[in-house]
């Protein structure tokens, strides 16, 4: 089979086969930031798909990209990829997907502008709420207290002087380590740049709609995120003290009643601090790592396989 065919294939069976099995089962949840490495090594496999079977192709269409591509290479290793049998197609494909690839890249490219955007917004009308005193620099502090009476808590990333915001009500409200914890859940999504797994799974799903990998991808950071960031704090100051702090914080926004709002994950975030299932195993956890790590790996083993197998012919 064409190599370019080949990884085509493997990119469309890892792309169909990722969102059920992981959508299905059970354990990501219990272990999101597992889920969140196996669902960004599936999507690397399936981008590194597209990315290997464009340059085979450009290299079989035309010749100045072929000599880039097969700079280093004995004359049998070209050979072997057999780039004149589909050199009739290879052009438009390879045109095909490029033009994939610096869609991605204007889009993720937008998406972070638009992040930018909303995030100088923020900030400006953070100053109008919260102005400097005389004598204070601007981003000096990294707690930033408003004046509010709806509780509310977020991270405020970007920048030098990222900040953590929170509401005169949500002080009102929180009590003892709620308000750790609240504190810690955020500085959860800070220190693991939860924020760039956002930017790139919404850019991908905005950008290709009608691939469910991607919507599916996207969909799960923004669960997985909030769980990692709930275990997080959860480690620090309790599983109990973590819940009822986001009792405190949603209960006035009708997310747990019968006709739950886009925040309707938090009851079901509560409910799995309250109950928690057993983690599995650091054994187990440590194979899932390493298994996802070679999903990538895969795609380069397809591609270089031809010219390793000529040269393992001709060192023998």
């Amino acid at each position: 089979m064409m190599v370019p065919l080949a990884l085509l294939v493997l990119g469309a069976l890892v792309a169909a086969l990722a969102p059920r099995v992981l959508t299905r089962s059970d354990w990501p949840d219990r272990e999101p930031v597992v889920a969140l490495w196996v669902w960004q090594c599936a999507v690397a496999a399936v981008l590194l798909c597209c990315l290997l079977a464009m340059a085979l192709s450009a290299a079989a269409a035309w010749e100045a990209v072929r000599g880039h591509v097969f700079a280093a290479a004995p004359h049998g290793v070209v050979e072997a990829y057999a780039l004149t049998a589909y050199a009739a197609w290879a052009a438009p494909l390879a045109l095909t997907l490029a033009s994939g690839g610096v869609w991605t890249a204007w889009m993720l490219t937008r998406e972070i502008r638009w992040s930018r955007a909303r995030r100088r917004k923020r900030r400006a009308e953070l100053l109008v709420r919260s102005p400097l005193l005389p004598g204070e620099e601007p981003g000096a502090d990294r707690l930033v207290v408003l004046e509010g009476d709806r509780p509310d808590a977020w991270w405020l990333p970007g920048g030098q002087s990222p900040q953590l915001v929170i509401t005169t009500g949500a002080l009102r409200r929180l009590k003892g380590s709620q308000l750790d914890a609240v504190l810690a859940h955020e500085q959860g999504h800070a220190r693991a740049r939860h924020h760039w797994l956002l930017h790139v799974s919404s850019a991908l799903a905005n950008g290709f709609p009608q691939v469910p990998v991607f919507a599916a991808f996207r969909d799960q950071v923004h669960h997985l995120v909030e769980l990692a960031a709930d275990d997080a704090a959860s480690r620090r100051f309790g599983r109990l003290t973590t819940a009822l702090a986001l009792v405190e914080l949603n209960e006035d926004r009708g997310v747990f009643g019968p006709c739950p709002s886009q925040l309707s994950q938090v009851p079901t975030r509560v409910q799995r601090l309250l109950a928690p299932a057993p983690r599995l195993t650091a054994g187990r956890r440590l194979r899932l790592t390493a298994v996802a790590s070679l999903v990538p790996a895969v795609p380069l083993l397809v591609t270089f396989m031809p010219g390793l197998s000529v040269l393992s012919r001709s060192g023998s």
